[in-house]
């Protein structure tokens, strides 16, 4: 007997001798209900924001039909219906925003709140548990032994993927989800962030294309995930002393690096939307649902922070990301030995996108590509404890001595769009060191 039924025969019981009340059961039937020309559960969750999961069940209990509905708790933020968000004041229904007092308590209970704290699976057994995780590699990912299993749940409970609750089972948390998921389609909270990447063959969507999708856990698939992409990136040919070799188009570490932060910092709370990459035959797009907690222009000098950070602490840890916060330093370092036009950040109303850029000559790059290449050279030598001078800018794009003044014009309009300056302009023009504006 599931533990909803026993609730819903004990209330009735209890109801029943309390209030004399009687228990008739239900016509309802919510599959042939609409609103307007859309179903009923299609429009009520249309009607949320955030978009909660919402779940119509049928029992029966004594003989009688009850119809039960599950609707997931807030997490990040109170739900406004139509745009409009409500409180229960004893028995009455009222707009929130006319109890500042009471919104603002709730605001502060959910500043305390993160997603991976939330719970992906209630009410399992062991055996549910391992069925749904895939124990296994946690302990080969953090270099320990496989331990007798009343251990192994201890250990996961202490690492909380998983919780013991007042009824005595288990939960699975989001955390535990995202990261051992042996299909994270079984997780209503995590159902769309499996990780899709798509081959196109041309620089377009509108050529043919081959999809894989990755939908175990995070820390189970990102190998998968990372070779997926190489193993799909044309290499380049290059001739070494002996013999020949074939390069990839993209730098490994970069590709790496990118991936982990559309992971890391995802907005979990965007339903609908996972990580996509896109890989054309002139780029590479990563997309992840949020967008950044901090500036884009910043990404180079920024700490680390993260919106889910237990997360990403668990990713450094088995060394699957960057742990210091310089994984787009890798990722600009990569493309400046590779002599790549420069990663380009795009901020959308709800995504965040990274492109990596395929080789492109000097002469064939765009003034946009050459400017946002001077700005990202100036932020890496900063953080380095160095300066942007028109010889390293020189060296960054391959260009030779005596192609010196198309590295100056590239600095004259990088400082006139306001995103580096002069470390001493009352210097000799000779000598001229610059700064990212910011610094």
């Amino acid at each position: 007997m599931c533990l909803v039924t026993m609730c819903l025969r004990n209330c009735n019981r209890d109801c029943n001798k309390v209030y004399g009340w009687s228990f008739f059961g239900t016509d309802f039937n919510h599959k042939k209900l609409k609103k307007g020309n859309e179903e009923l559960e299609y429009w009520l969750t249309r009607m949320l924001s955030p978009k909660l999961n919402l779940g119509f069940y049928d029992l029966f209990i004594e003989g009688k039909r009850v119809i039960l509905l599950e609707i997931e708790k807030a997490s990040i933020r109170p739900v406004s219906f139509k745009g409009e968000e409500y409180i229960r004041i004893g028995s009455n229904k009222q707009k929130l925003k006319m109890f500042p007092e009471k919104e603002r308590i709730l605001w502060k209970k959910f500043e305390n709140l993160s997603f991976e704290d939330g719970i992906a699976k209630t009410m399992l057994s062991i055996p549910e548990v391992f069925e749904l995780l895939d124990y296994q590699p946690y302990f080969k990912l953090s270099n320990l032994r496989l331990p007798p299993e009343g251990e192994i749940i201890n250990k996961l409970i202490s690492e909380d993927l998983i919780r013991k609750n007042e009824a005595g089972k288990l939960d699975i948390t989001n955390l535990g989800a995202v990261l051992f998921a042996r299909n994270i389609e079984y997780f209503k909270s995590i159902k769309r962030k499996t990780v899709r990447v798509i081959l196109y063959s041309g620089k377009n969507k509108i050529e043919g294309s081959k999809e894989t999708e990755v939908k175990t856990g995070y820390a189970l698939a990102f190998e998968t995930i990372v070779n997926t992409i190489n193993n799909m990136i044309p290499a380049n040919e290059q001739l070494g002393d002996l013999y020949r070799k074939n390069v990839p188009m993209y730098p490994v570490i970069a590709v790496r690096e990118l991936v982990a932060n559309a992971l890391i910092h995802q907005d979990f709370s965007i339903r609908g939307t996972g990580t996509m990459i896109e890989i054309f035959s002139d780029r590479i797009e990563i997309t992840n649902p949020g967008t950044p907690i901090v500036d884009s222009t910043r990404f180079i000098d920024s700490p680390p922070k993260s919106r889910n950070e237990s997360l990403a602490s668990y990713m450094r840890r088995i060394g699957l990301c960057e742990e210091r916060g310089s994984g787009f330093d890798k990722v600009v370092f990569q493309t400046e030995f590779y002599q790549l036009p420069a990663p380009l950040v795009e901020v959308t109303e709800e995504h965040t996108r990274v492109v990596l850029f395929a080789h492109k000559d000097f002469k064939e790059m765009a003034k946009e590509d050459k400017i946002r290449a001077c700005y990202l050279h100036a932020c890496l030598k900063y953080v380095n404890r160095d300066y942007l001078t028109n010889t390293s800018l020189r060296e960054r794009f391959g260009l030779k001595q005596n192609e010196i003044s198309k590295v100056s014009r590239i600095i004259k309009e990088t400082l006139e769009l306001g995103l580096i300056k002069f470390k001493d302009p009352n210097t000799s023009p000779k000598y001229y060191q610059y700064l990212p504006v910011w610094a």
